[in-house]
């Protein structure tokens, strides 16, 4: 018979364990948006799945349980109990999975952190705001509508190549190869600015964190 600590190291090490069984009220959750299948998997509209992924494999928490419209984790991120979630239900309707999640765990807005693809800025910028409006992205206006209050802390993470206005043809292919190559290190990035957000508030990490692109920083105006 195994026993009950040798059946929880084997679960950690099969890449992590829902940690959140501890029944500590979640504080913060964070959703990344994207399309659930595998043909969107690696296209620069699903960044924001990318980066939650990578966030939630730098924290060890399971991604993997359904919860409403969503494949949730929970755990830690800089000593915070969170809740890391896919909404499923696709890009266009994100609103209606993370309203119900917020509602599940008695969050405000404020304790909401989305992270986005954003065409208006060039691959590997990265920007850091508390509050505004959707900017023509489909998933933030769905959540906005849905939230009535644009009131919550969004991390845009740039996807535009470089030659204009990044078109929908673009959006839901899988990513090139010279994006490919430093999709990484922006998954790292942002996933740093992430957990900076939690555990030391979204102004400081604003700071740390907002660039143009790899290496030069994003003077806020």
């Amino acid at each position: 018979m195994i026993s009950p600590l040798r059946g929880w190291a084997s679960r950690w090490l099969k890449g992590g364990v829902d940690r959140w069984s501890s029944g500590k009220a979640v504080r913060f959750l964070v959703a990344g948006l994207g399309n659930p299948g595998a043909r969107y998997a690696r296209s620069p509209h699903n960044l924001g799945f990318m980066v939650v992924d990578r966030l939630a494999e730098r924290e060890g928490i399971r991604l993997a349980r359904r919860q409403g419209q969503a494949v949730v984790g929970s755990g830690e991120v800089g000593g915070q109990p969170v809740l890391l979630a896919k909404p499923q239900t696709y890009m266009n309707l994100s609103g209606k999975a993370v309203e119900a999640l917020l509602a599940k765990h008695s969050l405000e807005p404020g304790s909401l952190v989305v992270v986005y693809d954003d065409h208006d800025l060039p691959f590997q910028a990265l920007r850091i705001r508390t509050q505004g409006s959707a900017g023509g992205h489909h998933g933030m206006e769905s959540i906005i509508q849905c939230l009535g209050t644009g009131d919550f802390v969004r991390v845009r993470v740039g996807i535009n190549p470089g030659a204009g206005k990044a078109e929908a043809d673009f959006l839901l292919h899988p990513l090139g190869r010279e994006q490919s190559a430093e999709l990484d290190e922006l998954l790292d990035y942002a996933a740093q600015a992430v957990a900076a957000i939690i555990s030391e508030g979204a102004e400081k990490a604003m700071t740390k964190f907002n660039r143009r692109a790899q290496g030069e920083p994003f003077e806020e105006k």
